[in-house]
């Protein structure tokens, strides 16, 4: 159990020290920001959505380990995913972050996202790892106002 949990980490802060999709999209055609006050995490996600389907997506912004990483791996999974799809992946993201121990059903299809399962054991970090994503809904619901985990 030790080598996978090991594995987990390295992809963690692989997507840490090099983010993927970081860098502000133009053109976008649905912005939203975020912040997590209580780490100082704050994140933007752009989207450019064409005939109900994410085309590109980025995220740009400044935070812990544990936020870049899933904001990175976040923008890697919803690429290409019609919105439909990417409520489903990020309504399971988000139920495998705030379950008790027991691992939702459903969420063995998060792939690598699934490297964050370990967070929900400490809720504070919940919230790191959660910014991009309820960013992101912000953004795909065109919402104006600023996300924040409190």
């Amino acid at each position: 159990m030790a080598d996978l949990k090991d594995l987990y980490q390295e992809i963690l802060l692989d997507h840490y020290r090099r983010p993927r999709n970081r860098h502000k999209l133009e053109p976008s055609n649905r912005q939203a920001d975020g912040i997590n006050p209580l780490c100082g995490d704050k994140l933007s996600v752009y989207l450019q959505v064409e005939n109900g389907t994410i085309r590109k997506i980025s995220f740009d912004g400044t935070g812990c380990a544990i936020s870049i990483a899933s904001a990175s791996m976040m923008t890697e999974s919803l690429q290409g995913k019609t919105e439909e799809e990417a409520r489903t992946i990020l309504a399971r993201f988000l139920q495998l972050l705030t379950a008790g121990s027991a691992t939702p059903s459903g969420t063995d299809t998060l792939g690598d996202l699934s490297t964050f399962s370990g967070v929900r054991e400490y809720p504070v970090r919940v919230k790191c790892a959660t910014l991009a994503w309820h960013t992101f809904r912000a953004a795909l619901e065109h919402s104006p106002e600023r996300v924040s985990t409190e």
